[in-house]
């Protein structure tokens, strides 16, 4: 899982856009298609546009992850989640914000980051996708230069949590956060991979 990413599906023959409309403009955009199917009918979906995001498993060297309880507004209520944050800086690469997101919520440095893939957030309404990272070898580091936390962001409540047990959680639905349970069985595929490598080598020396 290590080199996946998903960049723009390909397009889909029979399916067309007749034009679009924005209805609202901000952060993130709404607009309207004209959608026209392959027997012609036509109908309208609503499309959020948003930018892109990333998520970071931070792995320390007992096997806990770094999370944190954010309050989201459209729940009401607290999620248990990843380090994460949207593109928000202009020409910022996808590993830069990742970084800057781990020392932004969580006080972290990491000395490796592996990609754990890309997936979209919700394909059903918007164009978000999250840029999902494997963060080992940390360091404890203090807040970026100019960084103030506002709103929810700083009433953040930061968790250690073994992998294995964020994997449990995330498989029986005691973690509901989307990037969460995918960057934690990611992870924790990688990372299984990666002793069985150890163990093939080993075995063949």
């Amino acid at each position: 899982p290590g080199g996946r990413r998903c960049g723009r599906p390909e397009a889909v023959t029979g399916y067309s856009t007749d034009g679009s409309r924005h209805v609202y403009r901000g952060f993130s955009s709404v607009r309207i298609d004209t959608v026209v199917s392959a027997d012609g009918t036509r109908f309208s979906r609503e499309v959020v546009e948003h930018p892109d995001a990333v998520a970071v498993v931070a792995l320390d060297s007992e096997g806990r992850v770094a999370l944190v309880e954010q309050y989201r507004q459209p729940l009401g209520a607290r999620l248990l989640e990843l380090p994460a944050g949207t593109l928000d800086v202009e020409g910022e690469a996808e590993v830069a914000a990742a970084r800057r997101e781990l020392a932004e919520e969580v006080g972290l440095a990491a000395a490796r980051l592996e990609p754990l893939g890309t997936i979209w957030n919700s394909a059903g309404w918007s164009d978000e996708r999250t840029h999902l990272y494997l963060a080992r070898d940390l360091e404890t580091v203090g807040a970026p230069d100019g960084f103030v936390a506002t709103g929810e962001e700083a009433d953040l409540h930061v968790r250690w949590m073994p992998l294995d047990e964020l994997v449990t959680q995330a498989l029986d639905g005691r973690v509901t956060d989307s990037k969460t349970v995918v960057g934690a069985l990611r992870a924790a595929a990688l990372l299984r991979g990666d002793r069985r490598a150890d163990a093939d080598a080993d075995a063949g020396a």
